[in-house]
């Protein structure tokens, strides 16, 4: 079980703005998208890539390499060439800081 990893503090976490933080060694993205904070893995499940630099439009994020989409809300696949999902997380607020945690082994 994963412990919850600070991300950043709320006020220094602006709209439309990503951060990469590890849990127990899984790249996850956290996004700021108008003030709620969605968590994924920064991973394209089409082929490994970083999804973290692609371009975000709306509550998307486009894969920088191939193009896929996936749902930052969902980390479901939206398109091809990615057909399965990228795991996401769960995001809280504790005093001010965002934080997430890889719960998937609970």
């Amino acid at each position: 079980m994963s412990g919850w990893v600070d991300v950043d503090r709320t006020e220094a976490f602006g709209p439309g703005e990503v951060r990469l933080v590890d849990a127990d060694g899984t790249a996850i993205a956290v996004y700021n998208l108008g003030g709620e904070y969605h968590a994924i893995e920064n991973v394209c499940t089409h082929d490994g890539n970083e999804l973290a630099s692609g371009a975000v439009e709306g509550d998307q994020v486009i894969c920088p390499r191939h193009g896929a989409r996936f749902c930052i809300r969902t980390g479901e696949a939206l398109t091809a060439p990615a057909y399965e999902a990228t795991p996401r997380f769960p995001v809280r607020i504790e005093a001010g800081v965002v934080q997430v945690r890889d719960d998937r082994w609970d």
